[in-house]
């Protein structure tokens, strides 16, 4: 079985909270099916299409670094994107642990099916923010961020729609729905 949620903004990747003395939200609070298990990880303070499968052989094909299973994300970001930057996002970035892949890139309108994020995104009428589009096939900790930081463009906002071939669609925060098992993200 493949699982598909949007998990929400401050929400753990995992059913229980040990790391803190105050309770966080985790996926218990959203997912009501035993034995299924996140397939990837998605940061605490991101938000967007997260999979989880109860088959360990389809987990490990999602997550496997050697498959290079391709990402998608929308990123709020502050500033305005100039075509230099987004050459350096298609070009790969170095990063502290090495460089990365290159990246799809481009910029984008704000999204029409955006929802609004609770606490909302701090605005700042002197500092303009853009969106982008960015595709990935590497799963580094906090790799979108730290691309769009190392090239001057430090991310607001970040959402993953799409893994492999499965993609986030209609889902609302903390929905999820069945996604056929013949499926191969």
């Amino acid at each position: 079985m493949l699982i598909a949620l949007n998990k929400p903004f401050n929400v753990l990747c995992q059913f229980t909270d040990r790391g803190s003395d105050a309770a966080r939200r985790t996926l218990a609070d959203f997912v009501n099916i035993p034995d299924v298990y996140p397939a990837g990880r998605l940061d605490f303070d991101s938000e967007g299409l997260l999979l989880l499968t109860d088959d360990g052989a389809l987990a490990h094909r999602l997550t496997d670094p050697h498959r290079n299973t391709a990402k998608t994300y929308v990123v709020q970001v502050e500033g305005e994107p100039g075509e230099a930057q987004l050459l350096q996002l298609r070009k790969g970035i170095q990063l502290n642990d090495g460089p990365t892949r290159p990246a799809q890139a481009r910029r984008i309108d704000t999204p029409a099916w955006l929802w609004p994020r609770d606490p909302p995104v701090r605005f700042r009428k002197t500092v303009p923010d853009a969106w982008l589009e960015l595709t990935i096939s590497e799963g580094r900790n906090r790799q979108v961020r730290r691309m769009t930081a190392a090239v001057g463009l430090p991310t607001l906002r970040l959402i993953r729609v799409r893994v492999g071939d499965v993609e986030l669609g209609g889902l609302a925060p903390g929905e999820l729905r069945i996604v056929d098992n013949a499926c191969d993200p």
